[in-house]
């Protein structure tokens, strides 16, 4: 099948559909119909490598070949199609009984529909959609690997859809950060908030040349490990690795960081390697802060999965590539706690700055990777990195996005480290030791983007998130003062 055109035939159909309110629930409502036409097909691999394997949604007739096969000219339209799916499938697909020792790959069917909905209205408009889905044949690698491409072009759609783009981290910093951490076959990798699974997926990418026979096969497929609270993303990872051969996914339908208390996470929990772009921006209630010891505590969502990466990261041999925003590395108070625990447990190895817009025009803010390690008992030095728009561009946008070619230098750079000063003198990489690191208050806001560059014009909003940014890293600096004061007031009274 030709999938040039599958987006676009999608799109136009259910702009007929009055049920479909904007770009959100158009994809919300295409990938729960992909899901199920995938499933199918996994099933199908199921059926042939077991013979004694019994399908969950058979003997309620909710597979895709029972209701959508179009090859069997036996599919129902208008009214007694919405009625089925309304009214049997849906709800058949949340009820569904999954006996407790089914595999977790058969099981997540059950999870997905727990909180999917039909929003179309058009009986033959939600007809022709099934009509267009079915024309893909999930279980021909070729017809899988193609329409893989256009699966990522509609995970790119939710940066338009509202508040829905923070599920999407481009693929060229996935790929980076995937391919610097040190994959091997066997790793158990996570993302404790997987959003639509494009960092398992790019760990996907590096491990899977490492298959060489059905034992590491069977390894790969038990690799991939997820947590997502919010129901499309959770929806949209699942079909992005059932896309992709990942058979048996364990992805959670929860929330991180109120799973249980982080003190009482065991080693058994703990991951060998950890990737992932946490929320930032988000303000946590008391109750998720009562998580995390007193004196660690943030209201900050970001704070708390660094203190969560740290804790289910494992002892020997972890490692960990997190995306952050440059609020943390000035911020001071609980910050600076928590920096300085990474520091004292981990090997913070290696911050990589990133030009505020590699997310544009989604977001101005500014971010960085910070890789870490258990390689070493603690950190005793830092490298820099600042990665510049490369030559010829302004800006990253959304017609000039940021691409894997763009971090080239930095590739070549990463395993023959030296010190880099740009034309006006400013360190583009630079090391620090720890002690130096420790005087400057734990501000790792180092080698950061020349002031010319930040005092460009820039459009209102991007002028207001700019300005914010400023204010809140003066904040900080003016509460972590205030803290030292205070700490010193109390240790002259009690003398």
């Amino acid at each position: 099948m030709q999938f040039t055109s599958f987006v676009k035939s999608i799109r136009d159909i259910m702009r007929r559909d009055a049920g479909i309110n904007g770009d959100a629930q158009r994809i919300e409502q295409l990938s729960w119909m992909i899901f199920l036409k995938i499933y199918d097909a996994a099933e199908t691999n199921w059926e042939l490598e077991s013979d004694d394997y019994q399908s969950l949604l058979e003997p309620h007739l909710l597979r895709w070949r029972d209701w959508a096969d179009f090859a069997s000219d036996n599919v129902a339209t208008g009214d007694d199609l919405l009625d089925f799916v309304n009214n049997d499938l849906l709800p058949g697909l949340k009820n569904l009984p999954v006996p407790l020792n089914t595999p977790k790959g058969q099981a997540l069917i059950k999870t997905v529909f727990s909180d999917v909905h039909n929003y179309m209205k058009d009986g033959v408009a939600f007809r022709e959609v099934l009509e267009q889905i079915d024309q893909i044949d999930f279980t021909d690698p070729q017809d899988a690997h193609a329409f893989g491409a256009i699966y990522e072009t509609i995970l790119r759609e939710l940066q338009n859809a509202g508040s829905a783009g923070e599920f999407y981290t481009p693929r060229a910093l996935t790929d980076f950060m995937a391919e610097h951490v040190q994959l091997k076959l066997g790793d158990q990798v996570a993302d404790l908030a997987c959003g639509t699974g494009g960092f398992l997926n790019s760990a996907r990418r590096v491990l899977y040349p490492q298959l060489e026979t059905a034992e590491d096969s069977e390894r790969f497929g038990r690799s991939f490990h997820g947590i997502e609270k919010k129901p499309l993303p959770y929806l949209l990872c699942l079909t992005n690795l059932l896309l992709n051969g990942i058979d048996n996914p364990d992805i959670l339908y929860a929330n991180s960081l109120t799973i249980k208390n982080c003190v009482d996470y065991t080693d058994k929990e703990c991951f060998d390697v950890i990737l992932m772009n946490p929320p930032y921006g988000g303000v946590e209630k008391a109750d998720v802060q009562e998580k995390f010891l007193p004196g660690e505590r943030s209201s900050e969502t970001a704070d708390l999965f660094m203190l969560l990466i740290e804790k289910r990261l494992k002892k020997q041999g972890g490692r960990a590539a997190v995306v952050l925003p440059d609020g943390f590395l000035f911020g001071g108070g609980n910050k600076t706690v928590i920096k300085k625990k990474i520091m004292d447990k981990a090997n913070l190895h290696t911050i990589v700055r990133l030009p505020k817009s590699v997310f544009a025009p989604y977001t101005s803010i500014a971010t960085n990777i910070l890789f870490f390690d258990r390689s070493e008992p603690k950190t005793e030095q830092t490298w820099f990195y600042r990665v510049d728009v490369p030559q010829g561009y302004k800006n990253f946008s959304k017609t000039k996005p940021m691409k894997r070619e763009h971090l080239k230098d930095l590739d070549q750079w990463w395993n023959h480290r030296q010190e880099i000063q740009d034309e006006n003198g400013n360190y583009k990489a630079k090391c620090y030791s720890r002690s130096e690191l420790e005087e400057l208050d734990y501000n790792l806001d180092q080698c950061g983007y020349p002031k010319e560059q930040q005092d460009e014009l820039l459009p209102p909003d991007e002028l207001i998130a700019d300005y914010q940014k400023k204010r809140a890293r003066h904040m900080e600096q003016i509460d972590s003062t205030l803290s030292q004061i205070m700490a010193m007031i109390g240790k002259a009274q009690s003398k």
